[in-house]
């Protein structure tokens, strides 16, 4: 294993501003983009290779590659595979017959080359890619991290933020579950610089946050943006940067991600979305914070939802 060196496996829309938030944070030495398109991955590391001629861009190599790479990298980033498009249904759950297959041909070269990198998975819908990766490959379960609810919990965090005229980064609290339709938010645990959300009107002068809404902002928010550009890409690509750094730097960082759950929650065989904690082994554990009855329940619900979606492609 080279330290600090990533393969981003899918040089689309996510891949490339992935390489881009990765490339910005400073912190790998070594960003290898693989494709089937090899030339469309060639173009996108020249691209961005270019711009480390710059002061402010660290000098990283930048370059196109092929699963052979895997065998010495820290860190594998998974975003190959269709999205949802607009005029389709705006619910990743579409795509899962097809990113199953191409997860596990994507996982089966991987294995060929190592059993040592963290993988990182993006592809939706991701708590069913993630299962897979980590249910039907003999591969560390630690090392397969699902990029899951982070992105949903931060802008959870956003909307909250800006309702109070407070910095987001001072607004704690999960969006938990799946990664999709059935979410669910821990308004219990939710506080912003240590008051508690019930407080937060009285103490900032503001309306009380509608809840619904704000979940359901959360929830509608990827399809939104899909809709108006076509894509999304700068939400996830800061989101597995910030797993990068996490794995990098061995913080110990607590992230609420997706990976299969053996009875914490009461929740066994499928992957959601609980807060973990990540450093350089990947997942080095997983929290089972304290839960309100109904904010389990709805956990409870988004993960029988998903087991059902297993189920059709076991």
């Amino acid at each position: 294993m080279i330290k600090n060196k990533v393969c981003i496996i899918g040089a689309g829309m996510v891949g490339s501003a992935t390489m881009m938030s990765i490339l910005n944070s400073g912190l790998v030495a070594e960003i290898v983009m693989i494709d089937q398109n090899e030339k469309k991955a060639a173009g996108e590391a020249l691209d961005a290779f270019h711009t480390t001629s710059f002061t402010y861009v660290p000098n990283v190599l930048i370059r196109q590659g092929n699963y052979e790479d895997c065998k010495d990298a820290q860190i594998i980033v998974m975003s190959a595979g269709p999205s949802v498009k607009p005029g389709e249904k705006l619910d990743r759950r579409i795509l899962t017959k097809t990113n199953a297959e191409v997860t596990r041909s994507v996982m089966k070269e991987i294995i060929r080359y190592t059993q040592e990198a963290i993988i990182i998975f993006v592809s939706n819908p991701v708590d069913v890619v993630t299962y897979i990766a980590q249910n039907e490959f003999n591969y560390p379960r630690n090392k397969i991290i699902g990029s899951g609810t982070l992105l949903d919990t931060a802008r959870m965090r956003r909307i909250i933020g800006e309702h109070f005229m407070v910095d987001t980064k001072n607004v704690h609290g999960y969006i938990l579950g799946e990664h999709g339709a059935t979410a669910m938010a821990t308004w219990s645990l939710c506080n912003l610089g240590g008051i508690p959300l019930s407080d937060c009107s009285k103490k900032f002068n503001k309306p009380a946050v509608n809840q619904e809404q704000v979940l359901k902002e959360v929830i509608d928010a990827g399809m939104n943006i899909l809709m108006a550009k076509g894509y999304t890409n700068y939400g996830i690509a800061e989101a597995v940067a910030r797993m990068v750094k996490a794995i990098v730097l061995n913080e110990l960082s607590v992230l609420p991600v997706s990976t299969t759950l053996e009875g914490e929650y009461g929740i066994k065989d499928v992957a959601i979305s609980v807060p973990c904690i990540i450093g350089q082994e990947g997942i080095q554990s997983i929290l089972d914070i304290p839960l309100t009855k109904e904010e389990h329940d709805k956990l409870l619900a988004s993960a029988n939802s998903l087991k059902e979606i297993i189920r059709t492609i076991e």
